[in-house]
C-alpha cells in the first residue's frame, strides 16, 4: 500500500536596500530510498537566476542560488510529488537475539562503524547533573528500548512553539522542559548515543492529516539503528514511529547538519524572510 504526497515550499526574503551579493544552499529535496520515491521535482526563483546542484557531505541533494545582479528581494518555490510505501518494521526480539544485539553493540568493530552517530554534538550534549535520564535495559530489546525511550521523551517535553530556536542546547530543554521537534529529536538523539546506540538526527515533511504536533515547515525526527533490521526512524514529538507520514530529506548528526537553508547575504539595513511547507495527501491509497 502506498501514499502519494506535494509538497510545496516557498521562502521569500525581503531587504530594505540593494542586496549586492548571495549565496543560498537549500537541502529540501525529497530522498529516494526502498520506501519513497521522488515522482516530479520543480524548483524557480523570482530573479531567474540559474540553479546549481550539487551533493553534501552526507550524501544528499542540494540546491545552490548565486544571483548574478542587485536586488531588493528575491522569492523561492519548490514542488514536489512523493510516492511512500510502508517499511516493515522490527519483530519483537527473542532472547537469543537481545543477547547477540548487545554483544554486537559493545564490539569495537561496532564503535568504528558508527562512530559518526555515536559522538556527542554540541546541541546533543547532556548537561552533567543531568546524566542517567533514560538508561537502556540489557535485558530487552533494542527494538523495545527504543520505544519506550520514545515514549519517554514525548512526555518528558511539552510541545511550544517559540520558545527555543536551533542553537537552544539540551540544558536550556531539559531545565524548562519545553520545545519544538528538533528539540525533541536531539534529546532522543543524545541519550540513544549515551547508551551506545547509533542515532541520527533526520529532517523532513509530515503529513499533519492525523493530527501530528511539528513545525509547519520542516519537521524532525530521528533514526536510530537496530541490529539485524537497521535504521529506524521514530518520531518522539509524536510518540509515534515514522513511516508513511513522514517524507524524508536527509539526515545527519544534529539540527546544524540538516539546516534546510543556509545563505550568505552582503546588504546593509533589515530584511524579513518567510517560509511555507504544505504537504497535501492525495487521499487515495494506490494497492501495489
Amino acid at each position: 500500500m502506498r501514499k502519494e504526497y506535494t509538497v510545496t515550499y516557498k521562502s521569500e526574503n525581503i531587504y530594505d536596500n540593494w542586496v549586492h551579493d548571495a549565496y543560498w544552499q537549500f537541502l529540501i529535496i525529497p530522498l529516494e530510498n526502498d520506501t519513497q520515491k521522488l515522482k516530479e521535482f520543480d524548483f524557480s526563483n523570482s530573479l531567474h537566476c540559474i540553479d546549481q546542484f550539487s551533493i553534501n557531505g552526507f550524501g544528499f541533494n542540494t540546491i545552490k542560488v548565486h544571483p548574478q545582479n542587485k536586488f531588493k528581494n528575491i522569492s523561492f518555490e519548490a514542488t514536489f510529488k512523493v510516492l511512500k510505501s510502508k517499511k516493515n518494521l522490527p519483530e519483537q526480539t527473542s532472547f537469543a537475539q537481545v543477547e547477540s544485539s548487545w554483544k554486537e553493540i559493545g564490539s569495537l568493530e561496532f564503535k568504528i562503524d558508527f562512530e559518526q552517530f555515536l559522538k556527542v554534538t554540541s546541541l546533543t550534549k547532556i548537561p552533567k547533573e543531568k546524566q542517567g535520564l533514560f538508561q537502556f535495559e540489557n535485558y530487552r530489546g533494542v527494538f523495545e528500548n527504543l520505544k519506550d525511550l520514545n515514549h519517554w521523551t514525548h512526555s518528558h517535553i511539552a510541545y511550544r512553539s517559540g520558545v527555543t530556536d536551533t542553537t537552544s542546547t539540551l540544558e536550556i530543554i531539559l531545565k524548562q522542559r519545553t520545545g519544538v521537534c528538533q528539540d525533541f529529536a536531539h534529546l532522543f538523539c543524545a541519550i540513544c548515543r549515551q547508551n551506545n546506540i547509533p542515532c541520527r538526527y533526520v529532517a523532513g515533511y509530515l503529513n499533519h492529516e492525523s493530527g501530528y504536533l511539528g513545525d509547519s515547515q520542516m519537521h524532525a525526527w530521528v533514526e536510530a539503528y537496530v541490529p539485524s533490521y537497521g535504521w529506524l526512524g521514530l518520531d518522539p514529538t509524536n510518540d509515534v514511529l515514522a513511516n508513511m507520514n513522514h517524507i524524508k530529506v536527509c539526515h545527519g548528526k544534529d539540527y546544524n547538519d540538516c539546516s534546510p537553508l543556509k545563505g550568505i547575504v552582503h546588504s546593509l539595513g533589515n530584511h524579513t524572510t518567510t517560509h511555507s511547507v504544505v504537504v497535501k495527501n492525495h487521499q487515495r491509497q494506490i494497492q501495489q
